[in-house]
């Protein structure tokens, strides 16, 4: 086997759900306020005594048992998050233990909104070098833990949750060439950093940046997958903004593609939020087996990476 694919999907969102009507009790903002300039309407937020690892390990069960797999099956864990508080063990290592996982390779990655699909990308070159048989790839992330919950700015946007795929070995690649990169003198764009760690951004930078640098970036990584926008079964951006989706969406020229607007129910969930959006897709049947999708994320560092997938 020379390729590899995703086999299966899940996601997990926490159960308490922040609408913009609360939101409006709490700092000086607005319901028509927040939907005109981010399209978000409700997010799900994590409690106390929801870390990250547990969001992480309830949507690898999820995408496990879609995969028809027990946890020995897994020789890699890789999960993408940028909240993660502690240093070690790291969530891969713990989610491992969640799981049962007996003995993998254990990583986290840390491109925060960009982090799926990238380790996406190193899940399916491990793969098909065979340094792994299958993996375990997730995106997780709790941002209510890292946001100034007085700062309007940036409250509004956040939400927590989780997707996980199962990247297995196969005849055929069902994961397209990755293309990735950043814009490293400009990471001071989207910022998760002091003590307490906290999330900040220049939306104003970020929202030039992506409506006019990535539509290319994005249709060259169809390219390297030997495709056309056009050819799209569905479009999966970072889900940021939708006044950032849209516009990029319609830049790519996937004029066939359902394109995820899962921010305007979870928010902006970082590494999470391709795969969770990704998930909604597969389960509610907008896309199909084989159906080829554009993953691609950005963020954080002013870091992207895109690539097509075939659904599970």
């Amino acid at each position: 086997m020379n390729g590899s694919r995703i086999a299966a999907v899940g996601h997990y969102q926490p159960a308490k759900v922040l609408t913009n009507e609360d939101l409006a009790g709490m700092v000086d903002t607005s319901d028509e306020w927040i939907t005109s300039r981010v399209g978000i309407r409700t997010r799900h937020i994590a409690g106390p005594d929801e870390p990250v690892d547990e969001l992480a390990a309830h949507a690898a069960a999820k995408a496990l048992a879609a995969a028809g797999l027990a946890p020995g099956d897994i020789d890699l864990v890789l999960v993408a998050t940028s909240t993660a508080i502690d240093r070690s063990p790291n969530m891969a290592a713990r989610v491992a233990s969640r799981l049962g996982i007996p003995s993998p390779a254990a990583m986290d990655v840390n491109v925060v909104c960009a982090g799926f699909t990238h380790a996406l990308a190193t899940a399916d070159h491990a793969v098909r070098a065979g340094g792994s048989v299958r993996a375990l790839v997730i995106g997780a992330d709790k941002m209510s833990e890292v946001t100034d919950w007085s700062d309007r700015t940036t409250c509004v946007l956040v939400g927590d949750g989780a997707g996980a795929a199962v990247v297995e070995a196969a005849d055929e690649s069902g994961i397209g060439p990755v293309l990735w990169g950043s814009v490293p003198e400009m990471g001071h764009a989207v910022r998760i950093e002091g003590t307490p760690p906290r999330f900040a951004q220049e939306g104003q930078s970020v929202y030039r940046w992506a409506t006019t640098q990535l539509p290319g970036i994005a249709r060259k990584a169809v390219e390297r997958a030997g495709l056309t926008p056009a050819d799209l079964a569905g479009v999966v951006l970072h889900q940021a903004n939708l006044r950032i989706i849209e516009p990029l969406a319609e830049k790519i020229g996937a004029v066939n593609a359902v394109v995820a607007r899962d921010v305007t129910e979870s928010g902006n969930t970082s590494a999470a939020s391709i795969p969770l959006a990704f998930s909604k897709l597969v389960e509610q049947g907008a896309v199909s087996t084989g159906d080829p999708v554009l993953f691609f994320g950005f963020g954080g560092n002013l870091s992207y990476a895109g690539q097509v997938v075939r659904c599970p």
